[in-house]
């Protein structure tokens, strides 16, 4: 099995929509979204939920009304100011101490210091993750529950998911739209990874993000290769961007044009290469035909 991971130094250079163009000419490959903060690769791919299942990322405190004496030890320790003073009463005080879920962040310290051990401290549900069919191929997602992060707990699992049900249906590609950043979700999405398709804006601020994510990436052992995404709005910054990325080993793939028809193809829950045959949707099936040769090369994960 070889697993293709598609990333970006920010949010919103495209690499959903090259991922989502990837899973169309790839078709049939098992897809994932581990960009779990902000997914939208279900928008392009309308999934059909097939297998849900919650995702348990941590624990929450709660404080049991009939235990508390309303000391305001837990609410003196808490450093997150999640002990809220207007619980119920239970008969020895009028009021009592509640968490209040939102703000806790788990730490556990009021369970370890409440005399009366009237805090409990409870699995917490961060997210439901699925399995659902597609038009392209099995996909793997995620959506968060309420305040909840992305983690690279998350992460690994739908990856993990992914490689099963890739195994279970004999099918031999991986792709995942990434995390966007170098944070621990990203981390996640790439390793072990078999190749690494960074996508990049021609901006100043594209630059700077692309150099921390092909360096990461090298750091965890992942190959990576370069597009540029609209790169004919600043022609001259997306050479400097090809020209940094062979300085620190990153081979440039393709440069694909600004094109409406993206945003169009997105509306109607298509991607651009099932959508229309203009500019972007040309230079993505080569960068495709350019990346399958690369994982042709790959050895399997």
């Amino acid at each position: 099995m070889k697993e293709l991971v598609i990333i970006s130094g920010k949010g919103g250079t495209g690499k959903t929509s090259i991922a989502a163009s990837f899973a169309a000419l790839a078709r049939p490959a098992v897809l994932v979204d581990c960009d779990v903060d902000a997914a939208d690769l279900h928008l392009v791919l309308l999934p059909r939920v097939v297998r849900r299942e919650d995702f348990v990322g941590g624990r929450k405190a709660r404080i049991q009304s009939g235990r508390c004496t309303a000391c305001g030890k837990c609410r003196e320790l808490c450093r997150f100011d999640a002990i809220r003073f207007d619980g119920p009463g239970n008969g020895r005080v009028p009021r009592t101490f509640r968490v209040d879920p939102l703000a806790c962040e788990g730490c556990g310290v009021c369970v370890e210091f409440c005399a009366e051990g009237a805090v409990e401290f409870l699995p917490a549900i961060g997210a439901q993750w699925f399995v659902s069919e597609t038009r392209c191929g099995p996909m793997v997602h995620a959506r968060l529950a309420t305040a909840a992060e992305n983690s690279g707990k998350l992460v690994t699992q739908l990856r993990r998911t992914a490689a099963m049900v890739a195994l279970s249906k004999g099918l031999e590609l991986v792709i995942c739209d990434g995390s966007p950043g170098i944070g621990c979700p990203v981390i996640a999405s790439l390793a072990g990874a078999s190749l690494a398709l960074i996508v990049v804006e021609p901006t100043i601020s594209g630059l700077h993000d692309f150099e921390r994510i092909a360096k990461l990436a090298r750091r965890l052992g992942v190959p990576g290769l370069v597009a540029v995404n609209k790169a004919d709005l600043n022609p001259a910054l997306a050479d400097r961007l090809e020209d940094a990325a062979r300085s620190i080993g990153v081979e440039p793939l393709a440069r694909v044009p600004y094109d409406p028809e993206v945003t169009r193809a997105q509306l109607v829950g298509r991607s651009v290469v099932e959508a229309s045959t203009g500019d972007a949707a040309e230079a993505i099936t080569t960068l495709w035909r350019r990346v399958a040769h690369h994982l042709n090369e790959c050895a399997p994960t």
